[in-house]
């Protein structure tokens, strides 16, 4: 028997594990307690490791749809010979008759959490500079990144809360026990929450959920879906108005509170509390607690990011931490510091540099609303995306409105994923790329170590050796690459392998690490707590905060507007599990099992005024559609407030997922709408959807 040590790469927390392997299968999977960052910790996802690494429905050799003349389809298996030229010629092909810009690229989650997909997109993309890229970031976390742009200068540079050393944490919209951290990557909150309220800290949870963290909460508020930014504003007018504001430090490196001041002198907690459904004093009471606490938090996730208002919720946010002085403090918000500096490795990005084509939908970092693809697929003219390339991506599940992109993928001449599976989105595709399984590739997380609560660093070496005729993601990309470039009569150059840029990345980084060293501690090295890094690691042009960002100064005016009026319907919110994440996680049976979990939460009050009962069969309608799933009446919710779970659906046709079909459920984006998006970052608004809900016998 040998033991592997590896991080988990199914979550955003990066856990440390100890992998048992005799004879060539797994056959222990537990925290590795050594881990600085995890300290042991796992979650239920680690142990299915194993089933994904074993899963019978995993593609090990590319395949090619072949339609009979009947319409049925069936998937071949050919050489990467044949795929990859083949891919290589078709997307040519396309671009010599009809423009770059006929190519569109979608990235899906998972490609963030494989180093391979992230250090060598370039070798292919490089020359297809197209402008219909997407990715899931705009139904996720863009705020977060504009944010970063607009404050501190760079679309990486993310305040991470300190909870291990803050004594007062207001949490909106986010559900870490779930997701053990979403843009904060911080194994074992579970610990860390009762850590907190053992020294006397207090954690106040706002959400229209009662979720897991809630429970663990000092407090928990019921708000209504959507208006966030009303609190947080009439938090600041608190703040302002009451001369609890108080920069401290910052104060030299700020400037523009007075106008935030302004902006926001009317919204008084009285003005704002019947919109969110919080009392006034309430509301006040969190200001100032917040103001008087020695080091406090205001963090925002999901909840407040996938909304109407979620570019203003996150600088509203922020503008809180820096009002209170809690911005580049010990016990506030901190920012990490990567060995693998990839904040000052990459792009600062931009954002409105061009538009989409049929709705003029603004760019970040050069991708476009992943809300729009199945519109620029199906609109005729200039620019149609006529190929199509997936990575790791299944937006037919993950994206506004899943059943019009599901449709418009029939209408492409060719498309292409590079993805282990035949899920409800690659089996449009006309050739798969499988790469080999995560355990067979060595990785390092470059993504998360920017999120992290403390900072480490650790390689990850393979478990298992790469099959024969197998293929790394990033060998994929080398390869199509290299071949579309003699296709096109461009110049190519392969990238070298993903460790020989981690390797050089480190010694260039803050700590002058190397692999070498990281091998020798297979449990990774820790390098430090966080720590105050401003105005140093700021990246605006004179080293300042500037809060008066035009912006989403002017956007308080859309949502001065969107007070006026309430319309009545039911609100769908989203909700996670700590047995998933998005679309990919169910077809592992360690993951599955249990009580069945794609259910509508509703209250009862709003199943009786509805002649529901628990357990009925209800349809669920909005603008873009209907689904029909089972309500489960809890008083954890807000009365007005319904909820599913995000990434089901899986019972569509030629979908090759045995154990995900058993446990199909309905898709909540067949009803998020497409046309609901936050008007200030282009970010998808799939929380707070109006919805009616009937029951089925009804």
């Amino acid at each position: 028997m040998t033991t592997h040590y590896r991080a988990c790469h199914l979550c955003e927390a990066i856990c440390g594990l100890k992998i048992e392997v005799e004879d060539g299968e797994i056959v222990d999977i537990r925290g590795d307690e050594n881990d600085p960052l995890s300290r042991g910790h796992i979650c239920p996802k680690a142990v299915a490791l194993k089933d994904l690494h074993e899963d019978p429905d995993r593609l090990r050799a590319p395949v090619k749809k072949v339609v009979a003349e009947d319409g049925s389809v069936d998937w071949h298996t050919i050489s990467w010979e044949e795929a990859l030229d083949t891919t290589a010629r078709r997307l040519a092909e396309v671009h010599e008759r009809n423009g770059v810009n006929a190519i569109g690229v979608y990235m899906g989650n998972p490609s963030v959490h494989n180093y391979g997909m992230m250090t060598h997109q370039s070798a292919l993309f490089a020359h297809i500079r197209t402008n219909n890229r997407f990715s899931a970031t705009s139904v996720d976390q863009l705020p977060h990144h504009l944010v970063g742009i607009w404050l501190f200068g760079h679309k990486l540079m993310f305040p991470i809360p300190d909870i291990d050393r803050t004594e007062y944490f207001l949490m909106l919209g986010a559900n870490p026990i779930a997701s053990n951290g979403s843009i904060w990557t911080v194994p074992d909150v579970r610990r860390r929450i009762k850590d907190l309220k053992k020294r006397g800290g207090k954690l106040v949870v706002i959400d229209p959920r009662r979720t897991e963290t809630a429970e663990l909460a000092s407090e928990h508020h019921f708000i209504r879906p959507g208006t966030d930014a009303a609190l947080l504003l009439a938090l600041l007018n608190t703040l302002f108005a009451e001369n609890l504001a108080n920069p401290g430090k910052l104060a030299d490196m700020v400037s523009g509170l007075d106008s935030v001041a302004e902006a926001c002198s009317d919204f008084t907690p009285e003005a704002v509390a019947g919109f969110c459904g919080l009392e006034a004093e309430t509301i006040r009471g969190i200001a100032r607690e917040l103001a008087a606490a020695g080091a406090g938090i205001c963090y925002g996730r999901m909840g407040v990011s996938t909304q109407a208002f979620g570019g203003l919720c996150q600088w509203l946010i922020q503008i809180i931490n820096i009002a209170t002085g809690n911005l580049d403090r010990e016990g506030g918000m901190l920012f990490a510091l990567p060995a693998f500096d990839n904040v000052a490795n990459t792009g600062r990005g931009g954002f409105g540099r061009h538009h989409s084509r049929v709705r003029g939908l603004p760019e970040f970092d050069r991708e476009i609303p992943a809300a729009a693809l199945a519109e620029e697929i199906t609109t005729p003219g200039e620019d149609q995306i006529r190929a199509l390339f997936t990575g790791a991506g299944n937006p037919v599940l993950s994206t506004p409105n899943g059943r019009q992109l599901d449709e418009a993928l029939d209408g492409l001449e060719f498309m292409v994923s590079l993805d282990p599976f035949i899920n409800e989105t690659t089996r449009h595709a006309d050739i798969i790329l499988p790469p080999t399984s995560p355990l067979e590739h060595d990785h390092y997380d470059i993504g998360f170590h920017v999120n992290a609560i403390r900072n480490t660093a650790r390689i990850n070496e393979p478990v298992f050796d790469k099959p024969e005729d197998a293929l790394h993601d990033w060998e994929i990309f080398n390869e199509l690459g290299r071949r579309f470039a003699a296709y096109t009569d461009k110049e190519s150059r392969p990238t070298p392998a993903p460790r020989e840029l981690i390797d050089m990345a480190l010694q260039a980084g803050p700590y002058e690490l190397d692999l070498a060293t990281l091998q020798d501690k297979p449990s990774g090295v820790d390098l430090g707590p966080l720590k105050p890094q401003l105005p140093e690691r700021l990246f605006t042009a004179d080293k300042m905060i500037h809060c008066d960002t035009p912006e989403p100064l002017a956007d308080i005016e859309r949502l001065r507007q969107g007070m006026q009026g309430d319309s009545g319907s039911l609100l769908l919110i989203g909700r996670r599990h700590v047995r998933s994440n998005n679309s990919w996680m169910h077809n592992y049976r360690r993951l599955v099992k249990g009580k069945p979990r794609c259910t509508l939460m509703m209250h009862p009050r709003d199943m009786a005024a509805r002649g529901i009962g628990n357990a009925d069969e209800v349809s669920v309608r909005s603008r873009a559609g209907v689904v029909t799933l089972p309500v489960e009446a809890t008083e954890d919710i807000m009365p007005g407030v319904v909820s599913m779970p995000h990434g089901y659906g899986h019972d569509r046709s030629g979908v090759r997922l045995e154990t995900a079909a058993a446990h199909a459920g309905v898709s909540v984006n067949d009803i998020t709408d497409e046309l609901a998006l936050d008007a200030l970052s282009g970010n998808a608004a799939v929380n707070g959807v109006p919805v009616e809900v009937v029951s089925v016998s009804a």
